[in-house]
């Protein structure tokens, strides 16, 4: 009997603390701090710059004492320090007192570098503005309306034709010397920077007859 009544005790408290622990476990999980939610947050989109437009370079012809006289590609903003380089430099034979170096060139521009006593004016005046585009109607050419004869014209005449500047017309000057007078109006355009458009604007202006 005894013995019965210890087991029975025992089992009591057995239970008892099993209950105990499962109330103690049941608090602290209700108790228990719930984690907080992870937020992925992306990172912020990299601005990309927006594209540059390149400027197109400036064609600019050199003529005169320089190692290869010829229409050179600049970047805009250049001088003619950087077309006397890109020509090769001076000869021997330039006259670079009267060359100013610094001073910026323009698209289309003619710099024409002196020899040695050819010049003995200021360092501006190597350089010669961009040929200017003329309509027909704005020229003068005389009275009468007068056409220009290519074959016998000096430089100022040719200069008022349209689109013949002072480069394009020594280029005629130079053509004549060379290969003797034109045979045709149409001959001019073997002349270099004279094509059929130019031609165009020109052809009822100029002549080969006396």
């Amino acid at each position: 009997m005894t013995v019965n009544l210890a087991k029975i005790v025992l089992a009591i408290i057995t239970g008892l603390v099993v209950g105990i622990l499962i109330m103690i476990g049941a608090f602290a999980l209700r108790n228990r701090e719930t984690p907080a939610p992870i937020t992925i947050v992306p990172p912020e989109p990299t601005a990309t710059d927006l594209p540059t437009i390149t400027p197109s370079p400036i064609q600019v012809f050199v003529s005169g004492e320089v190692m290869v006289a010829d229409v050179y590609a600049l970047v805009p903003g250049s001088r003619i320090k950087q077309l006397v380089e890109a020509a090769g430099g001076f000869t021997d034979n330039a006259n670079t007192a009267v060359v100013n170096l610094a001073q910026p060139l323009a698209d289309g521009a003619h710099v024409h570098i002196p020899a040695k006593g050819e010049l003995t004016s200021t360092p501006q005046s190597v350089l010669s503005d961009p040929e200017p585009l003329r309509s027909p109607a704005a020229i003068n050419l005389g009275t009468g309306g007068a056409q220009v004869n290519i074959n016998t014209a000096g430089l100022d005449e040719l200069d008022i034709l349209p689109g013949i500047g002072p480069v394009t017309a020594q280029k005629i000057l130079d053509y004549r010397t060379a290969n003797g007078p034109f045979t045709e109006p149409e001959a001019i355009m073997e002349v270099s920077g004279i094509g059929q458009a130019k031609f165009d604007q020109i052809k009822a202006l100029i002549t080969i007859n006396n």
